[in-house]
């Protein structure tokens, strides 16, 4: 991540509504799907916050993250016949990871979390840089009665993660009895806002869907209550090595146009009885043959740290590239997550190496995620 000065970001990133309390915070920013946003604040920085998630809680602004609504009769049933996983699945006031591939090749254009309200109504978090690719492809395809629209910057999201988040969101009067992947209306310092049982850190956790222009008010409500529960505002440094430690892929590195599904093993996400979503014969043909590489992990044996695209060694063979790789704070150990070639037969707990400029260094193949799981 490249850090951007305060005034570069001027004319060329969007903004979250909290820009100027982030900035009172001491952020360091950079960008993210052409947005400025927090990487990490000072006082605390990646190490801190990361614990903050890991032992107490953690509030991070993803405000850059899309957000789309599908709208009209069959809105449901559209958004099913184009996107991979299976709405029929669950009911109202739940939420599916998703995704939408290209129909042609079956790679990932972006993977997405779908909420839905109803049959007419299906509201659609994408990622920052993907959203108007996906807004697009969407409208091209509904039909007359459906409506699509980009609603990016009408609405702020604020993740509430860790084992004290729901003691927190308790205090503040919000609902925290529902459901893993469901979600609820509530209100908050006179706001109305959404309450979803999600988030990108393998922690207990919420995301609140907030209006932009109460954003404020409910970022200030939660830091005044917080402090109790040992809340830090944590930046998007941290969201990365915690995302990384539960092996959650990140879209344009683990996923992309040319990194499948069943190439990135979230073959979970696609509904394979569905009759239509796109990219589903390329899929399906993909899954017959076997993809000729798989996205595995990978944990280093001594003190050494992978970055996205160092190569993957097993003697004098290249069997892969890394896609996300850091020092993961929880188990003091740099971890990755890689593609590595099907034909090289690794499995669990052999050893390979990366290349670190010309230096080798020992990894172990190990099944994500590196760290236990607390969502539920």
């Amino acid at each position: 991540m490249t850090d951007v000065t305060h005034d570069a970001a001027e004319t060329r990133l969007r903004r979250s509504p909290l820009h100027e309390r982030h900035l009172a915070a001491g952020a360091k920013f950079a960008p993210f799907g052409g947005w400025e946003m927090p990487l990490e604040y000072a006082g605390g920085g990646v190490l801190k916050e990361h614990a903050a998630v890991r032992t107490a809680v953690g509030v991070f602004d993803v405000s850059h993250l899309g957000k789309a609504r599908v709208s009209g009769p069959g809105a449901a049933d559209f958004v099913n016949s184009c996107l991979s996983n299976d709405l029929g699945r669950i009911g109202p006031g739940r939420a599916q990871y998703t995704l939408c591939c290209d129909d042609a090749t079956g790679g990932v254009v972006d993977d997405i979390i779908a909420y839905l309200y109803a049959d007419d109504h299906v509201f659609l978090i994408p990622n920052a840089a993907n959203t108007a690719e996906v807004v697009r492809r969407l409208r091209a395809a509904a039909p007359d009665e459906v409506i699509v629209t980009d609603e990016h910057e009408a609405y702020a999201v604020l993740a509430v993660q860790g084992p004290r988040s729901a003691e927190l969101l308790t205090a503040l009067g919000l609902p925290t009895e529902h459901g893993y992947m469901s979600f609820s209306a509530a209100g908050l310092a006179g706001v109305e806002l959404t309450v979803c049982r999600t988030g990108y850190t393998g922690e207990l956790g919420y995301e609140l869907v907030v209006p932009a222009e109460h954003a404020v008010a409910v970022w200030d409500a939660l830091l005044a209550a917080g402090a109790a529960f040992e809340l830090r505002a944590c930046g998007l440094a941290a969201r990365d090595t915690l995302r990384t430690e539960m092996g959650y892929p990140l879209h344009g590195q683990d996923l992309s146009l040319d990194i499948s599904p069943v190439q990135a093993r979230s073959g979970w996400a696609v509904g394979w009885d569905k009759p239509a979503f796109w990219g589903r014969d390329a899929l399906l043909a993909e899954r017959a043959a076997g993809p000729r590489r798989t996205l595995r992990g990978l944990v280093a044996v001594e003190r050494a740290i992978p970055r996205p695209g160092m190569t993957v060694h097993v003697g004098d063979v290249q069997v892969g590239t890394v896609t996300s790789g850091t020092f993961s704070p929880t188990r003091k150990q740099g971890i990755a997550l890689a593609l590595l070639d099907t034909d090289a037969d690794l499995p669990d707990g052999a050893e390979v190496e990366i290349d670190i400029r010309g230096r080798r260094a020992p990894l172990t193949v190990t099944k994500p995620p590196f760290v236990t799981p607390s969502v539920r």
